[in-house]
């Protein structure tokens, strides 16, 4: 059973009222569908779980929904919270774009006020720094006037992404995404992701470019979105005709005289980023419900194998050895005679 989320790799959490599925602290079901969704607590984008785990636990969820008094409703749907915490998200018979709506606004609208209060404290931290700092003598004016300098410098080196490329675990930074470019193949090419600049420029075409840029999004949005925003997006899919559409046409801006430039990402208006993210969301659950398992079984394995590294990264080294050898039978034993 996976744990981690396949979008930004960190733990889902784990419930212990659903014995048939112990994983995640918010679980959105569908029984009409059978499908069922692990919600991450950190990223909010919602993970589909295996066709094999989830069967039994829709029913469960159905179950426990029904039964706890403590839930809000629309008539398409529903929110309920159980006595240790965990939440249960139903989905009924929502209208169209209805649970998009319910569904992006939410993880938006968090991320959008987790923007605000992080943006608050870095200028609460760096008031209190630069007033102490004065006071005592510490600090020049001139290193107060560059610390706006130093925030930025942190955030294009703050790691906004990561995932797999063969054996080795990419890490997006905020300045790689600085000189990222979305192509649609409205071109008449492929699709086709670019970051990164010199050394760390790296190409992705086809599906390749739609699988890393579902990674990469979530980085560039990371200020998230007003309500407003969301569904001024919502209404960019479905004036394209549906997200798969959308990720085909044109999305780079114009240059005078009517000539489309390199689409930078970052050149695109945050609506349209939004839902850019969007559908290449929808489009890689909707290839994993027409059949396709094995992309949804490879976005969790990679989740997987890419938290792995992640943890081993902050152990001190030799600390895997020494717990695969204590480990092996007699291993405990063995430590104790070279005490």
């Amino acid at each position: 059973m996976y744990r981690a989320c396949m979008f930004c790799n960190r733990p889902l959490g784990a419930n212990e009222t659903l014995e048939t599925f112990p994983v995640g602290r918010r679980l959105a079901f569908d029984p009409e569908r059978g499908r069922l969704w692990v919600v991450c607590i950190r990223c909010q984008r919602w993970n589909l779980t295996p066709l094999e785990e989830r069967w039994e636990a829709v029913e469960d969820c159905e179950r426990l929904f029904a039964s706890t008094r403590l839930r809000v409703s629309s008539p398409n749907i529903g929110l309920a919270r159980l006595a240790d915490g965990l939440e249960l998200v139903r989905i009924g018979r929502p209208l169209p774009g209805e649970f998009a709506a319910w569904r992006y606004g939410d993880q938006f609208g968090r991320r959008r006020r987790r923007a605000m209060l992080y943006a608050g404290g870095i200028a609460v931290a760096i008031g209190a720094f630069t007033i102490g700092g004065m006071v005592t003598g510490a600090i020049s004016s001139g290193l107060v006037a560059q610390s706006g300098n130093f925030v930025n410098l942190f955030q294009m080196q703050r790691t906004r992404a990561r995932f797999k490329d063969g054996d080795e675990v990419v890490r997006v930074k905020g300045a790689d995404l600085m000189h990222s470019s979305f192509e649609t193949p409205a071109a008449g090419g492929d699709w086709r992701l670019t970051f990164g600049r010199k050394r760390r420029r790296r190409v992705y075409e086809g599906l390749d470019a739609l699988r890393v840029a579902a990674k990469v999004m979530p980085g560039v949005n990371e200020g998230g979105g007003s309500r407003r925003q969301v569904s001024e997006a919502l209404g960019l899919l479905t004036e394209a005709g549906g997200p798969e559409a959308f990720l085909r046409a044109d999305l780079g801006p114009l240059r005078a005289g009517g000539r489309r430039r390199r689409s930078l990402i970052t050149a695109f208006p945050r609506v349209t980023r939004l839902a850019l993210e969007m559908a290449l969301h929808e489009e890689r659950e909707r290839r994993a419900m027409e059949g396709e398992l094995w992309l949804l079984e490879q976005m969790w394995r990679e989740a997987e194998e890419i938290a792995a590294i992640a943890d081993s990264l902050l152990l001190p080294e030799g600390t895997e050895a020494f717990l695969e050898r204590h480990r092996e039978p007699g291993g405990e034993e063995q430590g104790r005679g070279r005490a």
